[in-house]
């Protein structure tokens, strides 16, 4: 894809949205921001003053946030759902329906009603990449995370869909599934303080440690920028050797 290419990227004050901006940036795509807390526009100050050459959207809403990006930089290469939701630990028989909506609302609406707003613009420009932040969970599945399992399996599911669906239009689709990557909203300091726990945590990988947000963001600027056109319909882990 050619250089300065118009990237938008979701909730980029978590999971991997701050590697992920820093490393497109770098690579000179004309990067558009959004968070939740860009509603303030005190937040969108901050943030692109921290991140010079960025764009911090003030809209919420998909369809919204596509027509400002569009508007601000005039047309849209990529885009890029990284969502996020808390990985909730909860046996089957305790499980609450409501965290259940509520994942999916977050991990699976959201990226399809992104991805529905974006397809528009991206047909009349004759092509286009759409990328979703997922995880390597549901690959092998994990005992009592059905919930989060279930979400972020659906949104895998709909990468392969879609990208048969919108293949004939140029347009491509494919997922980053991390797990066992450092970030804070999976991998809180404290967590990361405690020996014991990472102890237990880094015997199930088998490259022996967490990888690094930079890490998957390498993968995600490949996907956003990188010559590979002609790749689409992946999931593709990137878990240490996990999935």
């Amino acid at each position: 894809m050619a250089m300065h290419a118009v990237v938008l990227i979701t909730n980029v004050r978590h999971y991997v949205g701050p590697a992920a901006v820093a490393r497109l940036a770098s690579d000179w795509a004309r990067v558009v921001c959004h968070d939740a807390s860009f509603t303030d526009p005190a937040a969108r100050a901050a943030w692109t003053g921290a991140h010079p050459g960025v764009t911090a959207a003030a809209a919420q809403e998909p369809a919204a946030l596509v027509a400002e990006a569009v508007s601000l930089r005039g047309r849209l290469d990529a885009v890029v759902s990284n969502d996020e939701f808390p990985a909730i630990r909860a046996p089957l028989e305790s499980a609450r329906l409501d965290d259940l909506r509520a994942g999916l609302d977050a991990l699976v609406v959201r990226p399809f009603a992104l991805a529905q707003a974006a397809v528009p613009q991206l047909k009349r420009q004759g092509a286009g990449r759409i990328l979703l932040i997922t995880s390597a969970a549901p690959l092998r599945g994990l005992p009592n995370y059905g919930m989060y399992a279930t979400a972020r399996g659906a949104a895998n599911a709909l990468t392969l869909t879609l990208a048969k669906e919108l293949a004939p239009h140029g347009i491509t689709v494919n997922a980053v599934a991390p797990n066992y990557v450092e970030n804070p909203s999976y991998f809180p300091p404290e967590l990361l303080a405690n020996a014991e726990a990472m102890a237990r945590m880094l015997r199930h990988i088998p490259l022996g440690r967490l990888g690094k947000p930079e890490e998957v963001a390498a993968l995600i600027a490949f996907f956003c920028l990188g010559d590979c056109a002609f790749v689409t319909g992946h999931v593709v882990p990137i878990a240490g050797g996990w999935a």
